[in-house]
């Protein structure tokens, strides 16, 4: 299982893959919401299924750019939740390694990068005929995609 993370500064999107990259839970939570989820994987709380969890989350990177207070809040709780996710490994994804891999380019936008993931997975759908990504908003597309880097980056490699 992958949980992986789409941080914010006061909110954050996460999804939890299946080793098959299929959507088993999905939301955006109040960041101390979060810390409970994160707290509950890594110490094999009942909620969460037992074994192999792998966790991965968008980390911010400096592209010479000014920023502002929400990224520098984002960083304090990109720390806390790696803090928090202790046993697990915490492994970073850049947003361009997202980018690169779904899309082949860094001059990708969200709405490829969303567009990659419906090529790749299948259809969003209706609520009466709900496809792959049904329930799928905005920041938990950000989500899954890091969790589908995640396991292309790591774990497709390490099986080669």
């Amino acid at each position: 299982m992958i949980l992986a993370i789409d941080p914010g500064p006061t909110f954050s999107a996460y999804a939890i893959l299946d080793e098959n990259l299929h959507p088993q839970e999905f939301n955006k939570l109040p960041n101390c919401e979060i810390l409970d989820m994160i707290d509950a994987v890594a110490n094999n709380n009942a909620t969460y299924s037992k074994g192999a969890w792998h966790y991965a989350i968008e980390m911010i990177a400096s592209y010479g750019m000014s920023v502002g207070k929400e990224v520098f809040e984002t960083c304090v709780w990109i720390g806390r939740f790696t803090q928090t996710a202790i046993p697990l490994k915490a492994e970073y994804v850049y947003r361009k390694d997202v980018k690169i891999n779904l899309c082949g380019s860094m001059k990708a936008k969200d709405s490829n990068i969303r567009q990659a993931l419906i090529d790749r997975f299948g259809v969003v759908g209706v609520k009466k005929n709900p496809g792959f990504f049904y329930g799928f908003k905005s920041d938990i597309w950000s989500a899954f995609a890091v969790g589908v880097t995640y396991h292309d980056m790591y774990l497709k490699r390490a099986k080669l």
